[in-house]
């Protein structure tokens, strides 16, 4: 059986981009938890451009606090990343091929990634979280 996920890969990164053809990666985010997890949440309205602002809002936005952080992950969580010290990345965490990120990326679009691949092109699992339900 082929994983909803596989639809999705290869879709191009487009700030803004909220889907269901082209995403950056708050907005793959978004759509993956409405359309396979049914969960809505809201728009975080800052170019993906503006590091400070992308930093701010995963560190201080209040549309967070209906999330707890989790140890361990399960299908569905989502993942904040860094590639320094701050999060400033989010992807979905999947229970496929052992467990990765499905994420979208400025240079690849969307793809999926185990840890140690997501290690090494940089990226850092910052944490991750779970909808309070």
């Amino acid at each position: 059986m082929t994983h909803f996920a596989t639809s999705y890969i290869g879709l191009p990164w487009v700030a803004g981009g909220q889907g269901p053809d082209e995403f950056d990666c708050w907005g793959l985010v978004r759509f993956i938890e409405e359309h396979h997890y049914g969960l809505d949440i809201p728009a975080v309205n800052i170019s993906p451009d503006n590091l400070r602002a992308v930093i701010t809002e995963f560190t201080s936005n209040p549309i967070f606090k209906d999330f707890s952080e989790v140890k361990t992950p399960k299908d569905g969580d989502i993942v904040l990343m860094r590639q320094a010290k701050y999060p400033v990345h989010a992807g979905i965490w999947l229970d496929v091929d052992g467990g990765g990120v499905l994420h979208c990326v400025r240079e690849g679009g969307v793809i999926f990634q185990n840890q140690i691949s997501l290690n090494l092109a940089g990226w850092f699992i910052d944490g991750f979280y779970r909808a309070i339900k």
